[in-house]
């Protein structure tokens, strides 16, 4: 386990892995206060771009975690960042919250609201206030030819008691059924989103550790982007998943409350 002691930056899940819905999960607390008191650092990192970083905030806040918004990176704001290097000022059609369709006007994008304009880019979000009319929207600019991006891949975010509520990657299935196309995801599993935060905060990736609790984003970011990562089975992933997985974390734990005297 000297390799856990030895990294400083842990880049760290929310769903499932610090919290479940309203609920935090039992010793994320100490665990993020031990890695402050041992002079290390961590960033939330989540792919759950229906709110904005402010609401994260607030969240954590209520939770009993004090957090500042540096302290948070999303998939949204990896998405304005990879967009604004391909096109700044484009013009977009949003599956997206409000707070999602703010931080895009924020950094400079045009969002248009109706069918049959010339976009540059079709963005699904984890969209919960989407519509058949947004759907059949996307679908036509897809299908016509605009390029498709996604926030993230997540089929199912995951709430407290088992339960979940269906996430960006199952609005996604609906698409890829009537338009055969699939979008280019930003956020995790991809190696950019760490390769943005290194970027964004003047980081070593050789420092860095994923911890999250799901192996086709969190375990697969750690593959991708070639740094540590670590398993937790407080949110989706349970341990008859994981042995059926083709996919292997470096460690697996519980959840965060196992790794306190470890790092």
């Amino acid at each position: 386990m000297e390799s856990l002691k030895e990294k400083s930056i842990f880049l760290l899940d929310m769903d499932g892995t610090i919290y479940l819905g309203d609920e935090l999960i039992d010793g994320s607390k100490e665990f993020l206060e031990t890695i402050k008191t041992k002079g290390k650092r961590y960033i939330f990192v989540t792919n759950n771009s229906s709110k904005s970083k402010e609401i994260y905030v607030e969240k954590l806040k209520n939770l009993g975690i004090q957090a500042s918004e540096e302290e948070v990176f999303t998939s949204g704001e990896a998405t304005t960042m990879y967009l604004k290097k391909q096109k700044k000022g484009a013009k977009i059609y949003l599956l997206g919250t409000k707070a999602l369709e703010e931080e895009f006007i924020r950094e400079g994008f045009i969002l248009e609201k109706e069918r049959h304009k010339n976009i540059d880019y079709v963005v699904l979000g984890f969209d919960t206030t989407l519509t058949y009319e947004k759907l059949w929207a996307a679908c036509e600019y897809i299908s016509e030819g605009v390029e498709y991006i996604a926030t993230h891949p997540d089929f199912n975010c995951p709430l407290a008691n088992g339960k979940f509520m269906p996430d960006a990657g199952a609005m996604a299935a609906f698409i890829e059924a009537s338009t055969g196309k699939t979008p280019k995801v930003i956020g995790k599993p991809n190696k950019e989103i760490v390769e943005s935060i290194a970027s964004k905060y003047g980081l070593n990736k050789e420092n860095m550790v994923m911890v999250g609790d799901r192996l086709y984003t969190d375990i697969k970011t750690g593959e991708n982007a070639g740094i540590v990562s670590v398993l937790v089975y407080s949110g989706e992933t349970k341990e008859e998943d994981y042995i059926r997985s083709e996919t292997r974390a470096d460690y697996v734990f519980n959840s965060v409350k196992d790794m306190i005297d470890l790092i």
